[in-house]
C-alpha cells in the first residue's frame, strides 16, 4: 500500500479525521484508482481538440445501445425521495448549523466550488461533517449560540467533493499529490457511512465537473471499493451527477447508466455548464460567442435544450432531476432590489416544477421558503415527478450548440460587470473564502470563471461592444485599471493586487487555463 504522509500543518481536531486507519483508507483508494484518473484527465484534452476543430459535439455511436435500452436506475432510499428544495453552501460551522435548520430537504455540503482548498478548510470541514452526522454540532461566535433546532426536521446531507481534476498537496501517497476528489469522498465516507446508515440516511453525494461517462465509471468503482473496504452493503453509495460541462450533456444517459446502482439523480448545474459552453468551444468562432452573462437566461434556446433533456433523461431512467441554483441574497437595506429579485427567483422556480423537476437549489435561508411554495404548487403531496416521463421531449445536438440563437449583446457594461466580480471573487476566496456575497448574490467559483472566460472569448473573438469599441488586450487592461482603483478602498491591497494580477492571467493568456483554481490554489497556504 503507498506510503502516506500528511503535509499540512495541524487543524485543529485534525487528528480525528487524518487517523492511521482513514489514512490506509485512502491510501487504498489512491493505489487503486489516481492511475486511472491521470489517464482520464488526458482523454479531456483529446476530445477538446476534436470539438476545437470540429466545432461540435455529438452523441456517441458506441453508446447507442444504452440510450435505446430498456434499464433504471436504483430506488431512492427513503431520505432522498423528496428534494423539492436543496440548500448549498460551504461546509463552516456557522453554515452548516443554518444549512442543517432552514427547513431544506437536502444540504449540498459544499468542499468544491464554496470553498477555497486551504488545508485548514479542507480538514475542518471534514470535522464539521462529523459533528453534523451526529448532530452534536454547536458553535459559539460573536455571542451569539447556534445549535441544531429540535423543531424542524434537518436537512438530509449529500456532500460535493472536488472534481477530477484538483490535486489536494496536503496529503501524498508514495510520493505524489492526493487527488482531492478521493480524500474529500474518503475522508466522508470512513468516518460517517456507518453512522448515517444507524441513523436512517446514507452517505450521499454530488459529483461535481465530470465530461463522460467514463469518469462516471471511475466513481462508481471507487464507490463499490470502498463500501466492499469498509463491509456495507453494495450500493449503499447514492449519487447524483451535476450536468455542468457541455460534453457531459451528451452522454447524460451514459452517466446514469455507469452509476445505476449507485445513482440519484442528475442537476442543472446551469453557471458553470455557460461557463464549460465557452471554455469548450472558445475558439471555434463566433458563432459560440455569448453576449453579456447576465442576459443569458434559463430560455436562451440552448440552455432549454439542456435544462429539458435532463429532466426527459432523469425520469426516463427513474432518476430525479435537480434544477438549479437561486444565488440572490435578500437585503433588508434595499427592499425595492430584494422585491425584484424574489419576483425573478419565484418565476425560475415555477418554470423549473412547471418542467418536471423535482427540486431546485438556492444559496440563502431566506429563499427556501420560495421554492418549496413553487414545487408545492405542482406536487401537492406526492415526493417528487417522477411520473411525468417528458415523452414529447426530443433534442438534438444541434440544439445543445445553437448558442447563435442566444438574445443579447455584449456591452462595455458587460465587460465592466466581469471583471469587477472576476477580482471580487478571486480575492475572496484567496483570502479562505469560496462562497462570496457580492452584489446581492452568493458567488462560487463558477461566476469567475464564467467572467474571465467570456472576457477571452471577447479577446480572441474582437467582439464589438455597445459603445462601439472592440474587446481588445489593451481595453481590458484599462478596465482592470479602472475596477482595481474603484475596489482598493474596499478590499485590502495584499488580496486586491494578487486577484488582480491572476484574473489577468486567467483572462488574457495566450493558452487559455483550463480552471482558474488551478494556479489559484499556487496562491493560498
Amino acid at each position: 500500500m503507498s506510503e502516506a504522509q500528511v503535509l499540512g500543518d495541524p487543524v485543529e481536531r485534525g487528528n480525528e479525521i487524518l487517523t492511521p486507519e482513514a489514512l490506509a483508507f485512502l491510501a487504498g483508494l489512491h493505489e487503486a484508482f489516481a492511475a486511472r484518473r491521470d489517464e482520464l484527465l488526458q482523454a479531456r484534452s483529446k476530445r477538446r481538440e476534436e470539438a476545437r476543430t470540429t466545432g461540435k459535439l455529438d452523441f456517441l455511436p458506441e453508446t447507442k445501445e444504452i440510450r435505446e435500452g430498456d434499464w433504471k436506475v436504483a430506488e431512492a432510499p427513503p431520505a432522498l425521495r423528496d428534494r423539492r428544495v436543496e440548500i448549498t453552501g460551504p461546509t463552516d460551522r456557522k453554515m452548516t448549523i443554518n444549512a442543517l435548520n432552514s427547513g431544506a430537504k437536502v444540504w449540498l455540503a459544499d468542499l468544491e466550488d464554496a470553498n477555497t482548498p486551504h488545508w485548514a478548510n479542507v480538514i475542518s470541514g471534514q470535522v464539521n461533517l462529523y459533528d453534523a452526522v451526529r448532530e452534536t454540532i454547536t458553535l459559539e461566535s460573536g455571542g451569539k449560540s447556534y445549535a441544531l433546532k429540535d423543531d424542524v426536521e434537518h436537512a438530509t446531507i449529500v456532500v460535493r467533493p472536488r472534481g477530477w481534476h484538483l490535486d489536494e498537496r496536503g496529503l501524498s501517497f508514495g510520493g505524489r499529490q492526493a487527488v482531492g476528489a478521493l480524500v474529500d469522498f474518503g475522508l466522508h465516507f470512513f468516518h460517517n457511512a456507518r453512522e448515517l446508515l444507524n441513523r436512517g440516511k446514507g452517505p450521499y453525494f454530488y459529483l461535481p465537473k465530470m465530461e463522460s461517462h467514463l469518469e462516471a465509471r471511475l466513481w462508481n468503482d471507487v464507490f463499490t471499493h470502498a463500501e466492499k473496504t469498509l463491509g456495507i452493503e453494495h450500493g449503499t453509495v447514492r449519487a447524483t451527477v451535476l450536468i455542468e460541462t457541455i460534453p457531459a450533456a451528451f452522454e447524460m444517459e451514459e452517466i446514469l447508466y455507469e452509476l445505476r446502482e449507485h445513482a440519484s439523480g442528475l442537476n442543472a448545474g446551469r453557471w458553470d455548464y455557460l461557463f464549460s459552453v465557452i471554455k469548450y468551444f472558445r475558439d471555434a468562432g463566433e458563432k459560440f460567442v455569448l453576449p453579456d452573462r447576465n442576459s443569458v437566461t434559463m430560455t436562451a434556446p440552448f440552455m432549454r435544450a439542456y435544462t429539458e433533456l435532463l429532466v426527459r433523461t432523469c425520469h426516463k431512467r427513474g432518476a430525479f432531476a435537480i434544477g438549479g441554483m437561486a444565488a440572490f441574497i435578500p437585503n433588508r437595506k434595499d427592499p425595492e432590489v430584494t422585491a425584484a429579485a424574489l419576483d425573478k427567483v419565484r418565476a425560475d422556480k415555477s418554470r423549473e416544477a412547471g418542467d418536471g423537476f423535482d427540486g431546485s437549489w438556492v444559496a440563502h435561508p431566506g429563499m427556501v421558503d420560495i421554492c418549496r411554495e413553487e414545487f408545492d404548487k405542482v406536487l401537492g403531496d406526492k415526493p417528487n415527478q417522477l411520473d411525468r416521463t417528458r415523452d414529447e421531449v426530443s433534442v438534438t445536438a444541434e440544439q445543445l450548440l445553437d448558442a447563435a440563437s442566444t438574445p443579447g449583446s455584449a456591452t462595455a457594461a458587460g465587460l465592466r460587470a466581469a471583471v469587477d466580480v472576476g477580482i471580487r471573487y478571486i480575492a475572496s476566496w484567496l483570502s479562505g473564502n469560496g462562497a462570496a456575497a457580492i452584489h446581492n448574490l452568493m458567488e462560487d467559483a463558477a461566476t469567475a470563471e464564467i467572467s474571465r472566460s467570456q472576457v477571452w472569448q471577447w479577446v480572441r473573438n474582437g467582439t464589438w461592444l455597445d459603445t462601439g469599441d472592440k474587446v481588445t488586450e489593451e481595453l481590458v487592461r484599462g478596465v482592470l485599471t479602472d475596477v482595481r482603483g474603484e475596489l482598493a478602498a474596499e478590499i485590502k491591497a495584499e488580496l486586491l493586487e494578487p486577484a488582480v494580477e491572476l484574473f489577468e492571467q486567467v483572462a488574457l493568456a495566450d493558452e487559455f487555463p483550463d480552471f482558474l483554481t488551478l494556479p489559484a490554489y499556487e496562491r493560498i497556504k
